[in-house]
């Protein structure tokens, strides 16, 4: 029955997921941007962890994610936001509008929206998995996720203030690379992916910890080698201040810059 019921939370979850993002799709055509899926990414896992805190409101380790996962979704929303606002489409989905021709709106449910969602569903397993721990109260295990998760909040939302600043009077070719942004050329996702672990530390628990670090495996790996990174450094690659920038300062991981 216990199982039958876990399985019966990640079946709604899943069809949760799979409403709301094809709710954002609907807003991208209105709209005609698809970066509205970046706002969709951060309000949807404060929106499941309203699901299940109601579902479920007297477990300590879901309650203390859900608040957590909250502040980070919040933040994060807010910060997407004012980044969209006045602006044109991102030029990232712009391109695809283009090379996708007149396959865009197949290509953006199922390549934008969908595979966004199954990312996210994989991710908010940490979630979900928290809800199966047998111990009332936090572990010493959940106490380092904490700390692991307010050192990649202060990570990614400082560093994420820092470039908003510099964004304002940046000159045309002009590099970000003082703050948090001397030490990795890329903090804010640093600090993404550090809050993740915290998240998975706090689950761990669980009684499905084989599972359970799905979540930041799955924002790792995304961020490292598919839509974070990669993405960025493509887009600067030909920039004569930038290519001096890589030689010194870490991809990812915050480290003392190197002396050129």
């Amino acid at each position: 029955m216990y199982h039958r019921g876990m399985f019966n939370i990640v079946v709604m979850v899943a069809y949760f997921i799979f409403v709301y993002m094809t709710f954002w799709f609907v807003v991208s055509i209105i709209l005609r941007r698809n970066d509205v899926a970046d706002l969709a990414w951060a309000l949807g896992f404060v929106f499941i962890t309203i699901i299940l805190s109601v579902s479920h409101p007297s477990e300590n380790h879901l309650s203390l994610i859900s608040l957590l996962v909250s502040i980070w979704g919040i933040r994060l929303a807010s910060h997407i936001y004012n980044r969209l606002k006045n602006n044109p489409e991102d030029k990232r989905y712009y391109g695809w509008r283009l090379s996708w021709g007149k396959y865009f709106v197949i290509r953006s449910y199922l390549q934008v929206f969908l595979l966004q969602g199954l990312f996210m569903f994989l991710i908010s397993l940490s979630i979900i998995l928290s809800i199966s721990s047998k111990v009332l109260t936090i572990q010493w295990v959940g106490l380092a996720g904490l700390i692991v998760w307010i050192t990649g909040f202060l990570f990614e939302s400082i560093s994420d203030k820092q470039l908003s600043n510099f964004i304002k009077t940046k000159k045309t070719g002009q590099i970000m690379q003082s703050g948090l942004w001397k030490y990795s050329r890329h903090p804010n996702y640093f600090g993404e992916v550090t809050q993740w672990w915290g998240i998975a530390l706090i689950a761990f628990e669980s009684s499905h910890r084989l599972f359970l670090f799905l979540s930041p495996i799955t924002i790792t790996l995304l961020i490292l080698f598919v839509s974070g990174v990669p993405l960025l450094e493509k887009k600067y690659q030909d920039n004569p201040e930038y290519i001096k920038y890589k030689k010194k300062t870490s991809i990812f991981l915050p480290w003392i810059p190197k002396n050129n």
